[in-house]
């Protein structure tokens, strides 16, 4: 199986930005299943309802979210009802959605996507790491591929969390701090690893958001609204190829790709 993650979609111009480009990067780099982290799609913060939709009809299988995933009400109904898209599974159990779920191909393989949260400098959640093991324990044995997204802060929350389900999932990859890490590897247990797979967005601000506004705000301590930036915009994205057997991974890459209209 060859599956891509994408990594933090910040903002409208880069779901239109992810619209145009996946059909060819998926014939491109013959992708089975694409999954998303789109928890910042609504102007930097946040998921609406017609973004979900989008994602879904441009060939995005599956959405995760992290510590916004509730910035927007509305998306609510989606993450009880939708059985593609996922908020960190270690929120309290009353929290609306779930933590992972299972994507299945028309020849029957499958994809299973846990998201979790780390607690390093993040809100208090579960703790990630026994949520894992619970999730884990609950899966079939022939559980096929599985992709767990570390939402996380530090390198070190996301390593830690790579050398824990080292040989018990096909990939353990970060999101959240939008800044892609040169580090992706492939453990010796046959667990794929890079602490963060970065940032689909303008890459021309601060993570994604007005340079000047975020500058001004560091030199005064003055509140500033934070607007998504404009230009340079980029996608970021992982691809892993796991065996069809063990369901260990035999490749990872990282994968950059710039709107249709830049030369």
């Amino acid at each position: 199986m060859r599956f891509a993650f994408i990594g933090d979609i910040v903002g409208k111009q880069a779901i239109g930005m992810v619209a145009d480009l996946l059909p060819n990067l998926r014939q491109q780099h013959c992708l089975d299943v694409v999954v998303a982290n789109a928890e910042n799609a609504y102007n930097g913060s946040g998921l609406s309802p017609g973004q979900y939709q989008r994602l879904i009809d441009s060939g995005v299988d599956l959405i995760t979210l992290g510590d916004h995933a509730y910035k927007k009400r509305e998306i609510y109904s989606i993450l009880e009802s939708g059985g593609n898209i996922v908020r960190p599974a270690n929120f309290p159990k009353a929290a609306p959605g779930k933590g992972w779920a299972t994507f299945v191909l028309p020849d029957g393989r499958s994809l299973t996507v846990i998201s979790l949260l780390g607690r390093v400098f993040m809100r208090p959640v579960d703790c990630p790491f026994l949520m894992a093991d619970a999730i884990l324990a609950g899966l079939p044995e022939d559980r096929g591929t599985v992709l767990v997204d570390f939402h996380a802060e530090t390198t070190s929350d996301m390593q830690v969390m790579g050398h824990y389900l080292n040989g018990r999932v096909s990939a353990v990859l970060g999101t959240h701090t939008h800044v892609t890490t040169a580090d992706e590897k492939i453990m010796k247990g046959g667990t794929a690893f890079q602490c963060d797979v970065g940032m689909t967005g303008p890459h021309s601000g601060v993570i994604g958001r007005d340079a000047r506004q975020v500058t001004k705000t560091a030199l005064t301590f003055q509140p500033t609204s934070f607007n998504v930036a404009d230009g340079e915009m980029e996608l970021h994205a992982t691809i892993v190829e796991t065996d069809d057997q063990t369901h260990k991974a035999i490749l990872i890459e990282r994968l950059v790709a710039l709107p249709v209209n830049v030369a």
